[in-house]
């Protein structure tokens, strides 16, 4: 566990799922950066009132709740499209005393209506653009002239491109001189002559896979922002979807780290007797994959399950048979094993003996090592040059961990 300090006080902070191997921190240099100008007074309009804009703060992006801790004096709403932010936060909100009553913090995520007066909106520039345009697109209509809008990054997160969305949708945009590798964003909306936006913005996006994608041809795949190749099927799934297991047999199925649904509702739409289970930690994803599956599934079929979450963390041990999963190896910048580590050891408690595990992944992730060191055993069910299809079975004795 860290401690950083802030203008506004001490903090312990974590990331989430806690983990004392986790040398990642639950902040960096663009959240000390805008914390430290919030508290100095200045700013492109002149000072930022938090006391008198206290109860009207956004929180956009944040990335564990670092900033919505240190200003949850001033009552702020953090908007998140993670699950597991919004746990973060809460833990770190809970151990600095503070909570989430409705008298302190708000907690939103990105499909929620957005607060109805924003007089302070704070943006930690998210690894997606299109998510970010989505969001300004949503919160445009509650800010005002007087709104002080301040966003956060590090250099490499901010582009050109970042400005011109904040220019586009919101006004005026300028950026700070670089700080420890980070970078302020002053924008300034209601300037005379600037233009508000006259659309909601492109998303939700829909195509249909065309027919080299196995069991998912012709189907329609709905994608709201943030989903990974909102536009086209990625050539990972792809490979994936043409390398399904055929033979579920009215199975309960668990399409882990879902996006936008493509694989469970494939499996779905070739075995009606299916029961499918949809899981992601992104509320944007989460939503994709429930307006995929309607789109696709006739009513009257078995009704899927869909949880925004902690992987499978949700469901019962032993209560699966079959898991299909391409994990992410990010975790917002950071390249890291660490999440995929964890959804195949979750897997691996929720299948029943004899259940087993698939998973797409880039050949020189080596996932082969990880599931044999877990599930005593790894097949290659299909693999190309630049990636694998992996099979594991749960065993009937336990292995020891």
């Amino acid at each position: 566990m860290n401690r950083l300090t802030t203008p506004f006080g001490s903090y312990e902070l974590t990331r989430f799922p806690e983990d004392p191997r986790d040398r990642l921190r639950a902040w960096d240099a663009a959240d000390e950066y805008l914390l430290r100008h919030l508290d100095s007074g200045t700013g492109e309009r002149g000072p930022v009132d938090l006391a008198a804009a206290a109860g009207r703060i956004t929180v956009l992006g944040d990335r564990w709740g670092t900033l919505t801790t240190a200003l949850a004096a001033h009552r702020p709403t953090q908007i998140t499209d993670s699950a597991l932010t919004r746990a973060a936060t809460a833990a770190n909100l809970d151990r600095a005393g503070i909570g989430t009553s409705k008298s302190t913090v708000t907690l939103l995520t990105t499909q929620d209506p957005p607060p109805e007066r924003i007089d302070v909106l704070l943006v930690r520039v998210p690894k997606s653009l299109a998510l970010l345009e989505d969001q300004l697109y949503r919160l445009a209509p509650h800010v005002h002239a007087g709104t002080v809008v301040v966003g956060t990054g590090m250099v490499k997160e901010i582009h050109t491109s970042t400005l011109r969305l904040f220019e586009k949708i919101l006004g005026p945009t300028k950026t700070s001189l670089a700080e420890k590798k980070a970078r302020l964003i002053f924008c300034t909306p209601g300037t005379p002559g600037a233009t508000r936006p006259t659309s909601a913005g492109p998303w939700p996006l829909t195509y249909t896979v065309d027919e080299d994608a196995g069991s998912a041809s012709g189907l329609s795949v709905v994608n709201h922002a943030g989903i990974f190749c909102a536009d086209r099927l990625d050539v990972g799934t792809r490979f994936f979807l043409q390398n399904l297991p055929t033979n579920t047999d009215g199975a309960r199925v668990v399409d882990l780290g879902c996006g936008n649904g493509v694989v469970g509702t494939a499996v779905q739409v070739h075995d009606p007797d299916a029961e499918v289970v949809f899981t992601d930690e992104s509320y944007q994803a989460v939503a994709s994959a429930r307006e995929t599956y309607r789109a696709n599934v006739r009513e009257g079929r078995r009704t899927a399950e869909f949880h925004v979450g902690d992987g499978v963390a949700m469901l019962s041990p032993g209560s699966v048979d079959l898991v299909l999963s391409n994990p992410p190896f990010h975790s917002h910048q950071a390249t890291t094993d660490a999440t995929a580590l964890r959804m195949f050891a979750q897997s691996r408690k929720v299948l029943r003996p004899g259940g087993e595990l698939w998973i797409v992944a880039n050949r020189h992730m080596g996932y082969h090592t990880h599931l044999r060191r877990l599930f005593g055993n790894s097949e290659v069910v299909a693999s190309e040059p630049k990636f694998v299809v992996l099979r594991a079975v749960k065993q009937d004795r336990p292995r020891p961990m």
